[in-house]
């Protein structure tokens, strides 16, 4: 165990996990429960280095969802009972039917800087990931805790700036972070909303804890994959769904539009005019721009498309110029208007900033996001909760290390080998070291990076991620996963959570790393009313 200082006031326990991965086969008992888990090669446990009473651990030391003895947990009896009795042949023929599914839709990712695979297929489990509706329950509230938090940050820092004047959150962290907007400086957002879709990023380490790993307010993505995961699951395993009572996810797009719809301009008509604002199909993420388009029934923009006369935006139509209320925009900040932010940028609308300023459209999400999903911030997300809503955290966060500190550099730099190290702007995977994993010249490599800007990076313990169980081609294997909610805000305090959400799948054996752009897959997300 280790002990340090994580706010100079709190100290902390944390012990790491070492490497190694386990092997899932499916069992030839019929009849009986059957054990899951015959091999493995490390046995290291979770923060607290035993797990709970009643924790299904395997014996990998990582919590198995499913359960890691005879007997699996409740939630996941059937779906036990249905991987002994289906054949591996079977399985492998469901795989390859849904990789020619996803190749037929289209469903790609690009993946920027890799000449050799502008366009990939995001790798997709056939074995589902359930959820309790009870422990989702506890979730959801959490996340609506947490949300509600994110949003009256943001109205703060942009506002009376109370938060900082308290020295609750170092007043440098936010006015000097990049993420921060002083254009929005006293600028309040229409109906007190700034993040519209949040994609919380969530892992579990027992059966009873869920940590937040990050907060992504800007232009969270994925959802397209949740849809498109559920109906490929239906298509190919319908007798499942019959054998479980799953909470649908197809109405995310009506609750989307609802929660868009919500938040225009007091001068909108009844029916608001609503757009999703693309950077165009180079983005690595232009087929679920496409998609919710499609899905929400509204037009696909680009920047080219819209224009700015008198402050209200205008799209352009066969039939002539169309006004435009709500923005869904899929552009990072800096190129949304060329006269306010980045000059050379092709990709916004001139004027854009002048009209959401004056009132006439409404952007979702806002301008100036980016400084609440910061990973610096982050660690000071259970105080902001603690100081806007009086409550204490129902979602833990991860035991973080700030680097800027000098005490925490110092333990950093004394321990990469067994730490996670983060940009504080950094996203996707990239711009990050695994310790454990990591080569004797990263580390140093990294430990060079820490030196000349400590204040760059965040330090976390090596996580015990939950596994699950996935289709490979030797059998049914555990897997490592994270979770991405995707979470809605609208006027009135409208919020809304769809029992879902994205599943993403570290595919590589004994990998940490979820991300698509580092070969993670994705799975569909259950959430199984109780019994």
């Amino acid at each position: 165990m280790c002990a340090y200082n994580l706010r100079r006031s709190e100290a902390a326990c944390v012990q790491n996990l070492g490497g190694g991965a386990g092997v899932l086969r499916r069992s030839h008992a019929r009849g009986a429960a059957a054990s899951w888990y015959i091999a493995c090669d490390c046995t290291d446990g979770l923060f607290d280095g035993s797990g709970k009473a009643g924790t299904k651990l395997s014996e990998t030391g990582f919590f198995d969802e499913m359960g890691a003895d005879a007997a699996p947990r409740e939630v996941y009896a059937r779906l036990a009972r249905w991987l002994q009795d289906t054949p591996p042949e079977v399985l492998a023929s469901r795989r390859a039917q849904a990789e020619l599914l996803f190749r037929r839709i289209g469903i790609t990712f690009a993946v920027y800087g890799d000449k050799d695979a502008a366009e990939r297929l995001i790798p997709f489990d056939i074995i589902p990931r359930l959820f309790a509706r009870s422990e989702w329950s506890r979730l959801e509230q959490g996340l609506f805790q947490r949300v509600k938090a994110l949003n009256m940050f943001l109205t703060d820092v942009y506002g009376k700036q109370e938060i900082l004047a308290a020295g609750i959150v170092p007043r440098d962290l936010v006015l000097r972070n990049p993420g921060y907007r002083p254009e929005m400086a006293g600028f309040r957002a229409p109906h007190d909303v700034w993040v519209h879709i949040a994609g919380i990023d969530v892992i579990r380490v027992d059966d009873q804890d869920f940590y937040v790993l990050e907060d992504n307010a800007r232009t969270p993505s994925g959802v397209s994959y949740m849809l498109e995961n559920r109906e490929a699951m239906l298509r190919l395993f319908p007798d499942l769904f019959m054998d479980h009572r799953v909470a649908p996810v197809d109405d995310y797009p009506d609750r989307l539009l609802t929660s868009l719809r919500s938040v225009a301009p007091h001068s909108a008509p009844s029916e608001p005019t609503v757009a999703v604002l693309t950077p165009g199909q180079y983005n690595s993420a232009y087929y679920e721009h496409s998609f919710l388009a499609d899905k929400l029934g509204v037009e696909l923009v680009e920047g080219s498309d819209l224009f700015v006369h008198d402050n209200i935006v205008f799209m352009r139509t066969t039939t002539g110029p169309k006004r435009v209320d709500v923005i869904y925009r899929r552009i990072d900040d800096e190129f949304l208007d060329p006269l306010a932010f980045k000059p050379d940028s092709v990709l916004g609308v001139p004027g854009l900033l002048a009209a959401y300023q004056a009132g006439n459209v409404t952007l979702a999400n806002a301008v100036g996001t980016g400084v609440s999903d910061d990973k610096a911030i982050y660690t000071y997300m259970p105080e902001i909760i603690r100081f806007y809503t009086g409550e204490e955290p129902i979602l833990k966060n991860v035991p973080t290390w700030r680097c800027r500190e000098d005490e925490a550099l110092a333990y950093v730099l004394d321990h990469l080998p067994e730490l996670v190290v983060k940009e504080v702007n950094g996203s996707g995977g990239y711009g990050m070291l695994v310790g454990p994993h990591a080569s004797k010249n990263a580390i140093a490599e990294f430990r060079a990076k820490l030196k000349h800007d400590p204040s760059n990076f965040i330090a976390q313990p090596t996580l015990s991620l939950s596994t699950c169980p996935v289709s490979v081609e030797s059998g049914v294997a555990p897997r490592h996963v994270d979770l991405r909610p995707f979470v809605l805000s609208g006027a009135n305090g409208m919020v809304s959570l769809t029992p879902g959400g994205l599943t993403r799948v570290a595919m590589k054996e004994g990998s940490l790393v979820v991300n698509s752009s580092q070969g993670g897959g994705t799975k569909d997300t259950w959430v199984i009313d109780d019994a």
